[in-house]
């Protein structure tokens, strides 16, 4: 996971993101998420965030790259939302987007 903590993550237009201690928020049009974090350092460069780790041991690496996707997976989620899509293949089968009692 240490691969993926090495890259910044962007922030899009119309997201702000604070800081604090050991606490990142950030808002977008969608929402506002609030993540803490421990075992690493989180800055602000350039438009972007950057995750740095103190040493290379084994917890470090692990939370560097475990913070680093849950900021990217923020920054996507107050821009632009999830969604599932569900894709059939096949003949013959009937489906329906009822759900079951």
């Amino acid at each position: 996971m240490s691969r993926i903590g090495n890259n910044p993550v962007a922030i899009p237009e119309g997201v702000t993101v604070e800081v604090n201690d050991n606490t990142v928020t950030v808002k977008g049009k969608l929402g506002e998420l609030t993540q803490s974090f421990d075992g690493v350092s989180v800055e602000m460069e350039e438009g972007n965030i950057v995750v740095k780790r103190p040493s290379d041991t084994k917890e470090h690496k692990a939370k560097h790259g475990l913070y680093r996707a849950l900021f990217s997976n923020m920054m996507e989620g107050v821009s632009k939302g999830w969604s599932k899509e569900l894709e059939l293949d096949g003949v013959g089968y009937r489906a329906s987007t009822k759900a079951k009692n």
